[in-house]
């Protein structure tokens, strides 16, 4: 699988990687074993950047990779994890709790190192905590060899200035706003260039919105967006292309996208965007399905704290 440079970092990412949130049941109820082959699939595949957090499946994702990962060298795969977000509504983002999840994430996955962590959906709380308090405490596990590289992730676009403005980072990560539906990440790509930051995107799917499968009950669009997105499916399928396909292949094709984060607990799934991973981008089909799901570009919808989030730039409705 194709690989891309993460910025300054010296990291070399495959342009798919692995996202382990379906390993804690984030989407749908999983089996055990299943899952854990779908880890090894993944690797196989070249997808040797394995991204979790100790919220999925509140620990779940990390401890099932810590069983996989005691069979996998340690220098053939790049792991990347996140702080900060624990359950729907448990956040904490102190100094004491940065150095006690680094210990607690590293001892579940069996590893004595982080590639790469996150402070994640830094938009649920105080976002100048995160610059004052998170940042430094992650910095110090960084001196000590436990972390080679930290950032943020989260939703709101005005995440990244907001924290870049203040103080440096190695890497972000953005997810829904790459996709067929939403391109407003890629407005950020320049700025994010210029303060030499790693740029990862994650969500071709957005949450299974550019697929043929059902929304998980949790997803936030609107009728508009759903009717939208479903008129596009339609089309993809006249053309004997399915729409998560050419969702893949899109996020995939900027090459200002280091990689693109995507997960599943289904091995054959896996396989298939591996292979469509290799497949040339239908480029005519894109512009078809762009003018289809025009009137949904760029919606989005509020998460976190109301006053942590973008201004809406269409006349969707958000809610």
């Amino acid at each position: 699988m194709e690989h891309r440079n993460l910025g300054n970092t010296g990291l070399s990412l495959p342009v798919v990687s692995f996202g382990a949130s379906s390993l804690g049941q984030e989407f749908r109820e999983v089996d055990i074993n299943e899952a854990l082959r779908a880890v090894h699939v993944a690797l196989d595949c070249g997808m040797n950047f394995i991204d979790t957090s100790p919220f999925y499946g509140r620990g779940m994702s990390e401890v099932m990779l810590g069983i996989v990962l005691r069979e996998v060298p340690r220098d053939s795969y790049i792991l990347g994890t996140k702080l900060g977000r624990y359950a729907g509504k448990h956040f904490d983002f102190s100094a004491k709790r940065v150095e006690e999840s680094v210990d607690i994430s590293l001892e579940r996955m069996g590893v004595d190192h982080l590639d790469i962590c996150l402070c994640h959906d830094i938009e649920f709380v105080d976002r100048q905590q995160i610059v004052d308090e998170t940042l430094p405490a992650l910095r110090k596990e960084q001196e000590k060899g436990k972390v080679r590289f930290v950032g943020i992730s989260g939703y709101p676009m005005n995440n990244f200035p907001f924290v870049l403005e203040q103080t440096d980072l190695d890497v972000v990560l953005s997810y829904n706003h790459y996709t067929l539906q939403n391109t407003m990440f890629a407005d950020q790509v320049p700025y994010l260039k210029e303060k030499s930051v790693g740029i990862m995107n994650a969500a071709p799917f957005s949450a299974r919105l550019l697929t043929n499968a059902p929304l998980p009950p949790w997803h936030k669009a609107t009728p508009i967006v759903r009717e939208t997105c479903a008129k596009a499916a339609r089309h993809c399928e006249q053309a004997g292309v399915d729409i998560a396909q050419l969702a893949l292949q899109f996020s995939i094709a900027n090459p200002d996208m280091t990689t693109c984060v995507t997960g599943s607990a289904n091995p054959k799934r896996i396989a298939q965007w591996a292979e469509w991973a290799d497949i040339p981008l239908d480029t005519q089909l894109v512009e078809e399905v762009q003018e289809i799901l025009e009137p949904a570009h760029n919606w989005f919808y509020i998460e976190g704290r109301p006053e942590n989030n973008d201004e809406p730039v269409n006349s969707l409705p958000i809610a």
